[in-house]
């Protein structure tokens, strides 16, 4: 019997006709494996799953291997190499997901499996639309602001962290500090899912920055940190309270949420974002065996360079001296000319004496008493005759000045109004004692006064 009469296309079932007996038919393990396989993948060529990834695994060969699961069933899939790439999410554990696909049977394990094409978070779309919108309506007040950001202390003194107390997180930053560079670390537990998560954070938050500036409890730097999850579990870290505390802290802040493709609305906020709460622990503290050696290699370069730069000049020194000749030689030709000069002075100055002795000799004989009499007697006569020239002089002036004096009174006096008045002149004054020099100045009934030699008469203008 053939291959093709063991089918027969009118049966749905693919059973050959049966002659004389209602045996069922035989088949062979693969041709029931691809009767099977054919009927699965012409019903579901096209399905859509929602469920939550129960293990990840990626072969060698770069195919990646999971399973979806909900409360009462298991469904196999796999997502060849070339699709993976394009996956707009990362598969792990505890994911609740959307897988579009189709059905297929792995004849090597008689069973089931979905062919991944795409996959996304369920409810995704309405949640990161919304997350999205609040990302852009913070960030346009300001809040993501790279100005803003306060630079991360090289080491500080101590580390406030801000996460739950039994999780691993707190275990992996402690030992990474321990491992790079121990600190002092205070914890301020929080819940880090949950519906009072946000607030909890929040008040962690505030609470560190609400402590004195002088208080030793006052952290230098903060991490808030915790585990990945699905996006439901991160959603505390995406509350837009929990974003302007962390955008406000005065405290320097690294913010730790999630894996490292997990991006929250804290971490635009924060000082500095960290992949992991490890990877926060190495960004806070430097390692002390590195500074160590970057020291001890920095001490031995500086020892090094100062010793080379005495030798240096060790060097050039010698050279110089060398080029200098013997000091004593150079010494013993100035010892010589000082002494030279020395013998010179004490002639000369000998020299000097001896003329200004005879100077003042000469002059000593020239100072007798009658050349001074002689000469004193000579003065008076002198002073004598200058003084009578200046009492005649003296008297000359005075007798000038008194006669010009005298001129300039008699003019003055010819020149006064008095005089005018005796030749028979009057002056016209008004009510205010001012001249009228002018018949045009006056007006009908107005009162003047009129000044004589020998007094003043009021009148009325007619």
């Amino acid at each position: 019997m053939s291959h093709n009469d063991l089918f027969n296309e009118n049966d749905p079932f693919g059973l050959p006709p049966l002659e004389g007996s209602n045996a069922p038919p035989e088949y062979t393990v693969s041709e029931l494996s691809h009767k099977l396989k054919r009927m699965v993948e012409e019903g579901f060529s096209f399905v859509r799953v929602r469920g939550e990834i129960s293990k990840v695994t990626v072969a060698k060969s770069g195919h990646l291997y999971t399973a979806l699961k909900d409360a009462e069933a298991v469904l196999d899939a796999v997502c060849w190499k070339g699709t993976v790439s394009r996956l707009s999410i990362k598969p792990e554990e505890g994911m609740e997901v959307v897988c579009t696909g189709r059905l297929t049977t792995y004849p090597g394990r008689s069973n089931y499996q979905l062919i991944i094409e795409t996959m996304e978070l369920a409810g995704q779309g309405a949640l990161l639309k919304m997350l999205e919108d609040r990302r852009k309506k913070l960030a346009a007040e300001g809040l993501f602001d790279p100005a803003r950001k306060k630079p991360i202390p090289y080491l500080p003194r101590l580390i406030g962290v801000i996460t739950s107390p039994t999780g691993a997180v707190i275990r992996d930053i402690m030992h990474r500090l321990d491992e790079r560079f121990p600190r002092h670390v205070l914890l301020w537990p929080v819940m880090v899912q949950g519906q009072s998560a946000a607030q909890q954070v929040t008040a962690a938050i505030r609470g560190f920055n609400a402590l004195p500036a002088d208080s030793p409890y006052r952290p230098d730097l903060l991490i808030v940190a915790r585990g990945g999850g699905s996006l439901e579990d991160l959603m505390p870290f995406n509350d837009e309270m929990v974003v302007r505390a962390a955008a406000a802290s005065d405290i320097p802040l690294i913010a730790a949420v999630g894996h490292e493709t997990d991006t929250t609305l804290i971490d635009y906020a924060a000082d500095l974002r960290a992949p992991t709460p490890t990877a926060a622990a190495e960004k806070a503290v430097p390692v002390r065996a590195e500074l160590l050696a970057l020291m001890m290699d920095t001490k031995r370069r500086l020892l090094s360079s100062i010793h080379r730069l005495l030798q240096q000049h060790r060097t050039n020194l010698q050279g110089l001296g060398r080029g200098l000749g013997d000091p004593k030689r150079l010494l013993e030709t100035a010892i010589q000319r000082l002494d030279h000069l020395s013998s010179k002075l004490d002639l000369g100055l000998q020299n000097w004496l001896h003329r200004r002795s005879a100077k003042l000799n000469e002059l000593s004989a020239k100072l007798s008493p009658q050349n001074l009499t002689r000469q004193v007697k000579d003065m008076l006569r002198i002073l004598s005759g200058y003084g009578e020239r200046l009492g005649h002089t003296e008297q000359k002036i005075l007798k000038d000045r008194t006669v010009k004096l005298q001129n300039l009174s008699a003019l003055l006096e010819s020149l006064s109004f008095e005089r005018v008045l005796e030749r028979g002149y009057a002056v016209v004054f008004d009510d205010k004692d001012g001249i009228i020099s002018s018949a045009a100045k006056t007006a009908a009934g107005q009162k003047i006064k009129i000044r004589f030699r020998d007094g003043e008469k009021g009148a009325v203008v007619e």
